[in-house]
């Protein structure tokens, strides 16, 4: 079910490349760039080295280079016109293709350069907001579109999850000297979803504060086994396919009266589910709704 995707369709690529497929025929009749393959039913395809090719060519191209000097470049001479580009100073705009090529080829050792040239000029918390974030925005549309497997989005958001639990295991060795107040993050049930979530607890030990990580798939009855402990609880869930559309206004009543109600506690909520959500008629006082972790960051 989950195989590997090696053959792709024209706006596979555009979707990859963010060039339109109008320019990627052109450029294949005039420079012969691309050799597409066809199906026996005579539909055409490129394959994965195809694929990779134009991402290189991509990159090249809107860094200034014109498309006749591109395909006039050996394979030998374009990959060192890439590594030269992609590593030297000012590489954050160049990121984003790397972790592409890094996730089409399931290469591990890409993804690692590409980060600790990003880390070596950045803090963690930039490469994050600034890259990880608008790659992983990305990451989800190809899903979507199924220009990606859940191969590809597996192995790169473990990647990236292992970045985010090594900076936080640096900073769980500090005492926390921001107020009283506790922050519990978890997911609800069936929720597994978890790089936004982990990330924010990164944040949040980084700011003083004493964050527990509980993570996914925990029922909102387990939530009031922390009110039996701390007092001025920020509980904070990230929603990105749980609850369903139908559900999540009822799911967050269930929390509050459950858990919140007659209580000073809060509820913080993010993630791709409070689009459905109508902020118009939903209101609680305990209950607040951030449209980005940016946004939540702010009131720190």
């Amino acid at each position: 079910m989950n195989n590997i995707k090696t053959e792709f369709t024209i706006k596979d690529l555009e979707n990859f490349s963010g060039i339109k497929a109008h320019t990627i025929r052109i450029w294949e009749k005039r420079y012969n760039l691309f050799q597409p393959k066809r199906t026996d039913s005579n539909i055409r395809y490129y394959d994965m080295d195809s694929l990779l090719k134009l991402l290189n060519v991509s990159l090249l191209y809107n860094n200034g280079l014109k498309i006749s000097k591109i395909a006039a470049l050996s394979k030998a001479k374009m990959e060192f016109s890439i590594k030269e580009l992609v590593f030297k100073e000012g590489f954050e705009s160049k990121a984003l293709t790397s972790f592409k090529l890094a996730m089409l080829n399931f290469d591990e050792g890409l993804f690692n350069q590409t980060y600790n040239s990003l880390i070596s000029q950045s803090s963690f918390s930039a490469v994050f907001t600034e890259i990880f974030i608008p790659f992983l925005n990305e990451i989800g549309i190809l899903w979507q579109v199924q220009s990606i497997t859940p191969a590809h989005e597996h192995f790169i958001t473990n990647l990236i999850k292992q970045k985010i639990l090594i900076n936080t295991e640096k900073l769980q060795f500090l005492q926390p000297n921001k107020s009283s107040r506790k922050f519990v993050l978890y997911l609800p049930m069936n929720e597994i979803h978890e790089l936004g979530l982990l990330y924010l607890h990164f944040e949040l030990l980084f700011h003083g504060y004493h964050s527990i990580y509980l993570g996914q798939s925990v029922p909102v009855e387990n939530l009031k086994d922390l009110q039996n402990v701390f007092d001025d609880v920020r509980f904070v869930t990230y929603l990105t396919v749980e609850p369903s559309k139908e559900t999540v206004e009822e799911y967050l009543q269930e929390v509050y009266t459950e858990v919140l109600q007659n209580t000073n506690d809060m509820l913080w909520v993010l993630g791709s589910k409070i689009s459905q959500i109508d902020l118009d008629s939903f209101k609680n006082d305990q209950i607040k709704i951030f449209m980005s972790p940016v946004d939540l960051l702010k009131i720190l």
